[in-house]
């Protein structure tokens, strides 16, 4: 047979054979379902390639241009559609040859761009552990992270021809990439019903894993096809002719077990070569799916089937769309036959899987069958009632299925963490550890500082910043996602709350305790007397411990002054005396309400301690605390209209309180602005808080409709009274306001 001229100079030339792979003609043969303009804007992306790589070279010595137009036509094998063909040829520009995203939407058009995009996205992912946990997250991840069926498709195109090609790249570098084959890449093809691809990609990875094993594997089966090629063939002659009997028109192909299955069932189940009986087997593929289940009885009658090898996939579709028939029989010479029993669309969707979608709309673009076809893979892995022909519809249909509600985050030392989908940086910190979580101050994702409540998206690199001093927001609540973080919050602040009420508890009984003339707490080791005193004032309360009593006291759900003098009365029991000079200065205090002595308040106490929101009190206010019924103390100004109701009906439950010398936080205040409405009057008034240093928390400026004149509600964050007078100073200053006051009557 004479070669056409050009394949005789490859053939001679090397040179010559490099500019064959490198040009667009043989892909053009592949293209054939193409449009014209389709076609055509596939060749300018080629040339745009062709010019961008121009002078770079592959390890093979081959111009660069030979990956993209391979990768390209196993896409055309697809019957991907044109922007996908562009994309595939364009893959490496953006990364490798300085090209932008910007410079390929305006030459090549956004949806174009965004696949490129995806594809180099992917590409930066950095597979740097081997464990089967992670590698499964690395899988999840990379579907999660393509918004587009297509850029999965393309990338796994890419992936086997560089595993094609693995032979050219150093040794030293075949056992990583095989090794990633093996356990991102292969199993995406599976679980995406791509079983060709699947098969291919495992054969190449075992072949470059395990050089040594795969030669004498492959010399084995050599031979074995050789002796049993008769009985194969006997088979196939004997199979044909009882479906000509019944008139079934069928279409039978032989098929044999891949190297890496025959290995990996003889490693895990310890079997020598000769004990794999399920080496050789047929596919018969039927007209319709009734046909099938009459095939399947044909077949039985003509062998015995084996006792428990019957698989219907039919009924009950693989994770990945697979719909076929499985039966083994025993054949001539009693060797083990399987056969798998298939339409012609399960045919294409067992072979090719997701992109039976392209392939089919290829073939017949106008049939209905296309668009069934189209969803059948996602109908039988879904169980989705819809159709759909649109491939980014398409795919968001799988993601949500497949990942319901997931997002796949690095670490900084890219481990992978999968979380909820919405979930926060604090949901993240509170994953990795629950002190991270309790510390976290700030974060960084992708280097960028974030708040802490941003939500997270797959493939983000997530860094929490944690500070010693740092303790969980209540405000955490309104946005975590996760069970774990929400319920770590929880205990936290549930902690933090009742340690702080029992200090403050301890406080108000022994303040009670000295208006009772004893200086200091009683201990069981004070003296043999009093080892069973707490427990009879425990016994009085019906607390079950001594931390239990002051925190309920610190909560105002027990009245120190009555659990004082229980306790002064049981010690009286005991022999001890009140001091008279104590007795005498914690009366005068108690009745005073001198400040020595007094609860003092810095800012520090946190849930232990409220501040009144109807007066809203400030350093330099006369306060008073009262002692809420499981509330803990609540500090009101002391003329407020609320505090003097609760003084007349509940005076017991009033302590003395006052001002630390040196608050150490900022206290929310009210205000009332009375303004004339003109255009900029709240950016003026805004301004004036602004330059007295006040911040502002809330503006209210009511429902009412606009009149010549209104009131505007501010709640401020001030140091003091001091501070506060400043502001209103301030105001009262600033054009357009009337009037200006603090609002104490919220």
């Amino acid at each position: 047979m004479r070669l056409p001229a050009g394949a005789q100079e490859a053939a001679s030339n090397p040179a010559a054979a490099n500019a064959t792979a490198a040009s667009f003609a043989g892909l053009t043969a592949k293209l054939d379902y193409l449009s014209p303009s389709d076609l055509e804007q596939v060749r300018l992306a080629y040339r745009f390639a062709d010019e961008a790589h121009l002078g770079q070279l592959r390890n093979s010595g081959e111009p660069y241009i030979t990956h993209p137009i391979a990768v390209a036509a196993q896409c055309a094998e697809w019957k991907l559609d044109a922007q996908a063909l562009m994309a595939a040829l364009l893959h490496d520009a953006l990364e490798d040859c300085g090209v932008t995203k910007i410079e390929l939407i305006e030459r090549f058009g956004a949806p174009v761009a965004e696949l490129v995009d995806g594809l180099t996205k992917l590409d930066k992912l950095q597979f740097n552990t081997r464990e089967e946990s992670q590698a499964e997250s690395f899988r999840k991840m990379l579907l999660a992270m393509a918004r587009d069926v297509r850029v999965i498709l393309i990338k796994l195109a890419d992936r086997t021809h560089n595993m094609r090609t693995l032979s050219d790249v150093p040794r030293s570098k075949w056992g990583r990439i095989s090794s990633e084959t093996l356990e991102i890449y292969a199993p995406i093809a599976y679980r995406l019903g791509l079983n060709q691809t699947y098969r291919e990609l495992q054969d190449l990875a075992f072949r470059h894993l395990r050089p040594w094993r795969y030669a004498i594997l492959a010399k084995a089966i050599a031979k074995s096809r050789g002796r049993r090629r008769d009985l194969i063939q006997k088979v196939q002659k004997e199979v044909e002719g009882a479906f000509a009997t019944i008139g079934m028109p069928v279409r039978i192909a032989g098929r044999e077990k891949t190297l890496y299955s025959i290995y990996r069932k003889m490693d895990e189940k310890h079997l020598s070569f000769a004990q794999i009986s399920d080496m050789y087997g047929f596919r018969v593929i039927v007209p319709t799916l009734g046909d099938c289940y009459t095939a399947l009885g044909t077949l039985h009658q003509l062998y015995k089937p084996v006792p428990g090898k019957f698989k219907d996939h039919i009924a009950i579709p693989k994770v990945n769309g697979y719909q076929s028939l499985h039966t083994t029989l025993v054949g001539p010479s009693g060797v083990n036959v399987e056969f798998q029993l298939r339409t012609e669309a399960m045919h294409i969707v067992a072979e090719s899987g997701v992109a039976a979608h392209w392939l089919y709309k290829a073939k017949e673009p106008d049939s209905p069958t296309t668009a069934r076809l189209g969803a059948q893979w996602l109908q039988s892995l879904l169980d989705i009632q819809s159709e759909t022909r649109d491939a980014a519809e398409f795919w968001d249909h799988v993601k949500v299925d497949l990942f319901p509600e997931a997002v796949y985050v690095f670490t900084p030392k890219s481990k992978i963490m999968a979380l909820p989908r919405g979930a926060t940086v604090v949901d993240f910190a509170y994953a990795i550890h629950s002190n991270i979580g309790d510390r976290a101050m700030a974060a960084r994702i992708n280097g960028e500082q974030v708040p802490l409540r941003t939500e997270l998206k797959s493939g983000d690199v997530v860094e929490v910043v944690t500070a010693p001093v740092s303790t969980p927001n209540p405000a955490w609540l309104s946005f975590v996602r996760t069970g774990r973080a929400r319920s770590k919050i929880r205990h936290h602040l549930k902690t933090m709350a009742h340690a702080e009420s029992e200090a403050l508890g301890e406080k108000l009984l022994l303040q009670a305790l000295r208006a009772e003339g004893i200086d200091k707490f009683p201990t069981d080791d004070d003296a043999t007397i009093r080892s069973g005193l707490w427990d009879k004032l425990l016994r009085f309360t019906g607390n079950r411990s001594r931390a239990e009593l002051l925190t309920d006291i610190g909560l105002g759900k027990r009245i120190a002054n009555i659990v004082a003098k229980r306790l002064a009365t049981l010690l009286v029991e005991s022999g001890e005396k009140p001091d008279a000079l104590t007795l005498t200065r914690g009366r005068l205090m108690a009745r005073e309400s001198a400040v020595q002595g007094a609860v003092t308040i810095d800012g520090s106490e946190n849930s232990s301690v409220q501040f009144a929101t109807c007066c809203r009190p400030v350093p330099g206010d006369s306060i008073v605390g009262y002692l809420g019924r499981g509330e803990g103390l609540v500090v009101h100004i002391e003329d407020c209209a609320v505090a003097r109701k609760l003084l007349n009906k509940d005076s017991e439950r009033f302590i003395g309180v006052d001002w630390s010398d040196e608050p150490v936080r900022a206290f929310e205040t009210g205000l009332v602005v009375t303004v004339t409405n003109g255009q900029g009057v709240l950016a003026r008034v805004a301004s004036a808080l602004a330059a007295s240093e006040a911040d502002i928390i809330h503006i209210d400026m009511g429902q009412e409709a606009a009149q010549e004149t209104t009131d505007l509600r501010f709640v401020i964050s001030v140091r003091d009274r001091a501070h506060l007078e400043a502001a209103l100073r301030n105001l009262r200053r600033t054009p357009s306001v009337l009037h200006a006051e603090r609002n104490k009557a919220a």
